[in-house]
């Protein structure tokens, strides 16, 4: 395995993504690995309630040069940033972070096939409730990719 994308957004998911990483890799070499953040404007389920691609490029067209855009791509910047140093004291050294926008299931995806990956981790530490009222990327990821995912816990 040569290519791996890891779905990362800060939270105790993103974490787990790492761990199953290091696991997975011991004693080998570590493969490349791209970090992907996929910015949601709004909150976790706004951005996946929209019903068309039209209204997701108003509402980011609307953000354009916001003070709230800005803190979204900081936030994002900074999750990035401490994924990719945990990853690095864990000697992945060809590491690359992209930073996106939209749906988040539909971001991964894309992502996996632009950047050839061979593998998507993605963190699937919320709760029953959680998923139940915001949906659950994870399970939208594992069921649309046509790549293997781990599903990091």
């Amino acid at each position: 395995m040569n290519r791996v994308l890891v779905a990362v957004d800060g939270s105790k998911g993103s974490r787990a993504c790492i761990d199953a990483c290091v696991r997975l890799f011991a004693g080998r070499t570590p493969p490349a690995v791209t970090l992907l953040h996929v910015l949601r404007y709004g909150g976790p389920s706004s951005v996946d309630g929209l019903s068309s691609d039209a209204e997701l490029a108003e509402l980011r067209q609307a953000l354009e040069g916001t003070p709230q855009l800005e803190s979204l791509q900081a936030k994002a910047e900074t999750a990035l940033a401490t994924q990719r140093a945990l990853f690095e004291k864990h000697g992945f050294r060809d590491l690359h972070t992209v930073i996106r926008s939209g749906r988040a299931a539909e971001g991964i995806l894309n992502a996996a096939v632009e950047f050839d990956a061979e593998l998507i981790v993605i963190g699937n530490t919320r709760s029953l409730i959680d998923k139940l009222m915001l949906g659950d990327v994870a399970h939208q990821v594992s069921n649309g990719a046509a790549i293997p995912v781990l599903l990091a816990r």
